[in-house]
Order: structure tokens, then C-alpha cells, then sequence
């Protein structure tokens, strides 16, 4: 797979709404609500009709989400299916990104599988907190529990073949956690805004100056500050867009480096020259989910990928032989990168 990467947004994404990017008001009835969830950042610029500032029933959503989906905490639903109670009722939030997991699953022949989790945990990039502890016979022996044919959903109940079959969703949650708060910004009737969830995003209509929402991208180098070096600028009118990369969070193992999105079909990270992954797409789950896939399958299947999917845009920033930054773009993402 390479699916699986723990916290993979390591790729920062800035929306451009105004000159008061880091204030908690807007001109008029925008209103920025800032905070942290699922281990990030988050912002969410919006016009409200009526001057409302939905920022604790916001935080009540996104409080709920990760009560549904975080790995990170022992309590929810994701975790307590980890630990095998078999009295977890699944929610809605987790049937969504359990669904969809699947779907994009199969259509990606496996490279999407959100069972990679025991791998993960033991490369030292899961909800563990395991220090590395690498050798084949262990890789081997856990990935009898990887693959999405070994778990299901039924009813409310969610039914494994093997107790040690384990979930990860961080591949996914975030975007489907944009999603939702623009979901619910839509249900109060706000017309214009911006949801930006560690990185993933979702814009619809404009921003406090009457202009599309602009995005920037950031080039993926190691040793720079988050936003200090950017790679394009897009302009995001009405859709969703997730940027993978693997640069800044990986492990360094006898003077090599291992990233932290994983082949699922050997255990191993995906050892390739492409760095970082956008897509956009008309949901943030759909983004999400492919931006992984492609960053686990490499530069070429990439490319093959989108032929296959002419409903995804995308850019994709990868290291030639002699080092040097090169980009690949679909037609529909040049479109709407600014020149």
C-alpha cells in the first residue's frame, strides 16, 4: 500500500482570505475560529448570515469526530474496536470513513487499506508509540492481519476474522473532518467559507474580500520552517484539495531514511522519488484518500492513476536523478494554479 501514513499531512496548506490571516475576526460577518484537533491545527473562516460565531458548537463536532475516529484516544470507537469490545455500535462518522476506505480499496487494487494499522505501530509511526523494532520475521508475522477482505461491517457491529486485525484512519479522517464542518457551515446557511483541517480543505464561494479562496502550496523541503518555502498558489473555487508527503516524518534506520506511508502488500515503507501529492477533488475524503494513494504508489503509477481518474486534479512534486525539484501536473490542476 503505501496507504496507510499516520498523521500524513506533514505538507502544510495555507488559504489566503484577506490581510488578517491570524486574527480571530473578519471584515463583516466573516469570523475565523481557530484550535487544535486530531493532533493538528485547524481554521475555519466563514460569513455567517447572521453574525454568528458557531466556534463551541464547531468544537462540540469536532470533539465528537475524534470521540468516533481518533486512534489517539483509548476511549473511542476506533479504539475500542482495536481492543476487540465487542459491544462498539459504529456511528455514523465511522461507517462513512470505513465505507469509503473500501471503496477506494478496491478500485486501488489494495494500496488503500486502512488495516496496515499493526505495521504501523510497529515501524514506530502509530498510536502506539513504539520505538522501531525492525526485522522481517516480525513484518511477516503481523502482516497476516493486514487486508480489508478481513474485516467488515454488519449491522452496527464491526466483525474481524483475526483479533489482531487493527484500524488506522489517519490516511482519511482529516479530510472527512473538513468535510463535515463544511457540511455543517452549509446547514447554518454559510454560503462562503473556508475549513482547514492540517492541511486538508474545503473552500465554497469567497472570501471577505469577494475573491475565490486562494491555497498555497508548500514545497516539500526538510530543513525549512512549515510555510516558509512555497511550491504554487491554487485557486480553489468550490471543491476539496489534501496534500501527502512523506519528507518530514520519517525514521532514520542503520543511515537510512523510512518514510511513514506503507506498501501494503510487503510491510515495508514505499521507497520512491516522489515527495509530495495534491489532489483536488469534489470532497475532502476523496482527496484525502487518493493523495495517499498516490503517494504510496510512486511517480509512474501516479500518473497512471489519474489518467484513470479524470475527476481528480492533481500536482505531484518529485526529486529527478540529479536531486532537483520536478512537477508533474494534470490539465485540470494547471488550470488553477495561478501563473
Amino acid at each position: 500500500m503505501g496507504c496507510c501514513k499516520v498523521k500524513k499531512k506533514i505538507i502544510l496548506v495555507f488559504v489566503i482570505s484577506a490581510n488578517l490571516l491570524f486574527s480571530c475576526k473578519q471584515s463583516g460577518n466573516y469570523i475565523n475560529n481557530r484550535g487544535f484537533t486530531q493532533g493538528t491545527i485547524y481554521s475555519i473562516k466563514y460569513e455567517s448570515p447572521k453574525g454568528t460565531d458557531y466556534e463551541e458548537e464547531i468544537k462540540q463536532l469536532l470533539h465528537d469526530f475524534s470521540a468516533s475516529l481518533s486512534t489517539y484516544l483509548p476511549t473511542s470507537l476506533i479504539s475500542r474496536i482495536n481492543q476487540n469490545d465487542t459491544t462498539v455500535v459504529v456511528d455514523d462518522y465511522f461507517r462513512t470513513v470505513f465505507n469509503k476506505a473500501a471503496e477506494v480499496n478496491r478500485a486501488s487494487d489494495g494500496v488503500f487499506d486502512i488495516t496496515i494499522a499493526p505495521i504501523v505501530n510497529l515501524w514506530g509511526f502509530g498510536f502506539t508509540g513504539n520505538v522501531p523494532d525492525i526485522n522481517p520475521e516480525k513484518i511477516d508475522s503481523l502482516m497476516q492481519y493486514v487486508g480489508m477482505d478481513k474485516v467488515r461491517i454488519a449491522g452496527d457491529k464491526v466483525i474481524k476474522d483475526l483479533p489482531g486485525v487493527m484500524l488506522d484512519v489517519n490516511a482519511i479522517a482529516k479530510g472527512y473532518s473538513a468535510d463535515v464542518v463544511a457540511d455543517f457551515l452549509k446547514a447554518k446557511g454559510c454560503r462562503n467559507f473556508s475549513v482547514e483541517i492540517g492541511g486538508e480543505v474545503v473552500t465554497q464561494g469567497v472570501n471577505a474580500n469577494g475573491h475565490i479562496w486562494y491555497v498555497v502550496i508548500e514545497k516539500p523541503m526538510e530543513n525549512t520552517w512549515l510555510g516558509e518555502s512555497k511550491q504554487a498558489i491554487v485557486r480553489l473555487n468550490n471543491r476539496a484539495m489534501a496534500t501527502s508527503g512523506n519528507y518530514r516524518r520519517f525514521h532514520e534506520i542503520d543511515g537510512k531514511k523510512y518514510g511513514h506511508t506503507f506498501d501494503t502488500k510487503t510491510g515495508y515503507p514505499a521507497m520512491h522519488n516522489l515527495l509530495s501529492v495534491t489532489i483536488v477533488a469534489d470532497d475532502c475524503i476523496t482527496a484525502d484518500a487518493w493523495a495517499t494513494v498516490c503517494l504510496a504508489s510512486g511517480l509512474e503509477k501516479s500518473i497512471q492513476i489519474l489518467k484513470l481518474h479524470p475527476e481528480l486534479d492533481a500536482l505531484l512534486i518529485y526529486s529527478d536523478e540529479k536531486g532537483s525539484y520536478q512537477t508533474y501536473q494534470t490539465e485540470g490542476m494547471g488550470a488553477i494554479i495561478l501563473k
